[in-house]
């Protein structure tokens, strides 16, 4: 699912809350990609797209306080999943994660929507600490998880480094997105092997490389 401004970028497919944020750096997401958490209406819109606040929800306190606390927690997990998949370790980071996931997280409520049925909504209006704690708890559920830590990748795009849960069958999934990385892959293949049939080095061979002769 893609949302917000530059929907390329702006998009909940990881497998968890806390990659989706980890996303919206622009290391996270495709090339020449900018700040996506560039203020607080931008935060405020994530936070709604996101569902970590019902829709509608007023969020009357938020501010550049709450952006810099959201980027914080952002680098912590980014350098925390980095270190999963073979990385340095992350001088303070699962200190910095583990005090946010301390947290309380906002109190859900289920009240009659206007048709009449059940709809979420908050037991008071949320502050920065609660909902970095939602963040935070899902960064530590996936890493205390060996079947979720096991299925930690980083797309194999070019010049996309998207963290994302692999939960394929046999675990072979190479792109964060098949529409998005994968589709421009598969652009990428075509281009290079019309390019090498206009050549006339046929379809399976890259500049440079020799004809095959005869022989076993």
């Amino acid at each position: 699912m893609a949302a917000g401004r530059g929907a390329r970028t702006w998009r909940f497919d990881t497998g968890r809350i806390c990659l989706d944020l980890v996303a919206t750096e622009p290391a996270g997401g495709a090339p020449g990609t900018c700040e996506q958490l560039d203020g607080p209406v931008r935060l405020a819109r994530w936070l709604g797209d996101a569902r970590l606040v019902p829709p509608g929800t007023a969020l009357t306190g938020l501010d550049d306080t709450w952006v810099t606390g959201f980027r914080e927690l952002r680098s912590a997990v980014s350098c925390l999943m980095a270190t999963q998949l073979g990385g340095p370790e992350a001088d303070g980071a699962l200190e910095r994660v583990n005090a946010l996931a301390s947290g309380a997280p906002p109190g859900p409520r289920a009240v009659r929507g206007a048709d009449g049925g059940l709809v979420r909504t908050l037991s008071a209006v949320p502050d920065c600490a609660a909902l970095l704690a939602v963040v935070a708890r899902d960064a530590v559920d996936l890493l205390t998880d060996p079947a979720a830590r096991a299925a930690l990748r980083r797309c194999q795009g070019e010049d996309c480094h998207r963290l994302y849960l692999d939960t394929s069958r046999g675990g072979r999934r190479r792109w964060c997105s098949g529409e998005v990385c994968g589709n421009r892959e598969r652009v990428a293949r075509h281009r290079r092997r019309t390019l090498r049939a206009a050549d006339g080095r046929g379809p399976g061979r890259e500049r440079g490389e020799a004809a095959p002769t005869g022989g076993g």
